[in-house]
């Protein structure tokens, strides 16, 4: 198969891009490197199933040309960051929804049915702190903090697209909701959270929650995460569905702290930052983030290999690793 990841320097994009070389398949990442990284790719540049762009594929003429060449598409190219978004906001619209149009409109034009995977967000949920978030549950947004949510608006607006190229143009598109993803080779820049729990515990530096700590995430390994997609992009009932992808199991930022704590066997003194005084703005988030995942295990019937410990355990080898090199 010949796959085609757009931000494949990204986290995200390039563990998916390290999936499907292990399963022999072709991989083109295009990633224009404002957030990826070529680090993210080294491991495999040299692989002669792999080739790499860098471009935007906002101005790239050689979009239209690689996506006729794709059997699979997984569009991952985003400006990223939710926490330095009102000094980036326009950007971070006007990138992710051009980018996306783009890529779609390339896509009706070589009218080769190439399978699409478009990533989304759990942020598009917004404020609402119900116990579980649902596919078909109403996105609530707080509009005296427009800025804030740049992101999430405009991932919602590529799931609009996404879902009318299906519906208008019959592109095979499944739209995915994906929520915090976490692993190895993830930086912690943009305060991600486990990262930089890990950096500050192995470093027996305080760990730094942000807020009261009450505010709870689910988190879900990359390499569980790319497997997904993939079970996902081939179960052809999946077309036209907006899908959450992750995992379901639930917990506080205080209790991450701890358990981050223990898994490095660090003495880090645990302290809590003011959101303002961390982020240097006013924010807003919810208080709790856990998916539904009903939906995505009807139609994969997929069985998580990494538990939270594995994942944390693994960041923490990595960074040790690479403190002794």
């Amino acid at each position: 198969m010949r796959v085609l990841i757009t931000g494949g320097c990204g986290f995200i994009g390039s563990h998916i891009a390290r999936y499907h070389l292990g399963k022999g398949d072709k991989v083109h990442v295009v990633d224009d490197l404002s957030t990826g990284t070529l680090e993210n790719i080294t491991a495999f540049r040299s692989n002669p199933l792999f080739h790499f762009d860098k471009a935007d594929i906002i101005i790239w003429p050689g979009l239209v040309k690689s996506v006729a060449l794709a059997d699979r598409i997984y569009h991952m190219a985003a400006v990223m960051g939710v926490h330095h978004l009102s000094r980036a906001s326009i950007k971070v619209i006007s990138t992710n929804i051009a980018g996306t149009e783009r890529l779609l409109r390339a896509v009706k034009a070589t009218g080769a049915g190439q399978r699409v995977i478009i990533a989304s967000s759990s942020e598009v949920y917004g404020l609402t702190d119900k116990p579980q978030l649902n596919e078909e549950d109403s996105l609530v947004f707080e509009s005296a903090a427009q800025m804030t949510w740049s992101f999430a608006i405009s991932k919602l607006a590529d799931e609009a697209l996404g879902m009318v190229y299906n519906h208008v143009v019959n592109t095979p598109i499944t739209v995915v909701r994906i929520f915090n993803a976490i692993g190895p080779g993830q930086t912690s820049s943009h305060s991600i959270v486990v990262p930089r729990f890990v950096k500050q515990a192995c470093r027996g530096q305080p760990i730094t929650v942000f807020g009261d700590g009450k505010q709870s995430r689910c988190f879900c390994d990359v390499r569980d995460l790319a497997a997904s997609l993939d079970v996902l992009a081939a179960a052809s009932n999946s077309v036209g569905e907006i899908v959450n992808v992750g995992n379901d199991r639930e917990i506080q930022m205080n209790d991450l702290a701890m358990l981050v704590r223990e898994r490095a066997n660090s003495k880090s003194e645990i302290i809590y930052v003011p959101f303002e005084e961390a982020y240097m703005e006013r924010s807003v988030s919810a208080m709790r983030r856990k998916p539904d995942l009903k939906k995505f295990y009807n139609l994969t019937n997929y069985k998580h290999q990494w538990t939270l410990e594995d994942t944390i355990d693994d960041i923490i080898s990595e960074y040790q690793y690479f403190q002794h090199v």
